[in-house]
């Protein structure tokens, strides 16, 4: 299969060992392209609903690809996220083309890009992110199932598929999240800290748009989620692009109703600890 070649691309919210992760879908899009870099933007495995009786052969397959892509010279830099947070105790460890950061810099035709997850500018305390991360861990697997006995049973009956668990993640998202605040602070800050581009993950929305105030503009990125919109971010032609699975696609149709420390990284893949 010949493979397309982009400079880096972007996946965050895979969310490995739960019911709900696109796992199949990740490893086609991953065995389909040959980035020279690829930033997982935190939330890769979930921590929070982490149970050793379900990790299937298709999530460690997802593993194996990356560490493939690695031994291949792909730099892959690991930037923690909320569920996968027990890693953070690890940031700044560095082995060959491999990275795991908090947050990373990375600059592009004498621009600089600020790539983190955005956990930490929710509008939620820790404690409170925490807790109610966790019972919206445990309820969205429970709705997941009860999504696929519905579509099962809809089948039968030549009704189309529902998504009640993307519909849940949208509500959850403007209850507790709200999108449009949390998009603006932090282009406000990417704005006051001369970043030209400020990606995220953590709110599961694709999403790139420019931001502008009396200070400044920048690019908002985010790179979505592999639970529901299987979307990543690419950047290749000197330019950000948001690329969606094909099954993602589909189903899209379907529904259509008429600073402190960080790691800087160069263009020339050099990565140093910027104090």
């Amino acid at each position: 299969m010949q493979k397309r070649k982009v400079d880096v691309a972007v996946i965050s919210d895979v969310h490995l060992g739960t019911y709900a992760c696109k796992a199949a879908e990740l490893l086609e899009y991953l065995q389909s392209i040959e980035p020279k870099m690829l930033i997982i933007n935190g939330d890769f495995f979930d921590a929070w609903q982490f149970s050793k009786r379900y990790f299937p052969n298709k999530h460690l397959m997802v593993l194996q690809e990356i560490i493939r892509s690695i031994s291949n010279q792909t730099h892959v830099i690991y930037i923690t996220g909320n569920h996968d947070d027990v890693l953070r105790r690890y940031s700044n460890f560095n082995m060959g083309n491999f990275l795991l950061t908090d947050k990373v810099i990375l600059e592009q035709d004498g621009k600089l890009c600020w790539i983190f997850h955005g956990d930490l500018f929710d509008n939620t305390g820790p404690f409170t992110a925490r807790f109610w991360g966790k019972m919206g861990s445990n309820g969205y697997a429970l709705l997941l199932l009860v999504n696929k006995l519905i579509n099962r049973a809809g089948r039968l009956f030549g009704k189309e598929k529902l998504s009640l668990s993307k519909k849940v993640m949208q509500q959850f998202n403007k209850r507790f999240i709200k999108i449009d605040a949390f998009e603006t602070k932090i282009a406000e800050i990417a704005i006051s800290k001369n970043y030209a581009t400020v990606i995220c993950g953590h709110i599961h929305q694709p999403c790139k748009r420019e931001y502008s105030n009396k200070e400044g503009s920048v690019t908002y990125l985010n790179s979505g989620d592999w639970v529901e919109h299987m979307t990543a971010l690419e950047y290749y032609n000197n330019n950000w692009h948001i690329y969606t699975h094909p099954v993602a696609l589909k189903k899209e149709k379907k529904t259509v109703v008429p600073q402190d420390k960080s790691h800087t990284v160069s263009s020339e893949k050099e990565i140093f600890l910027q104090v």
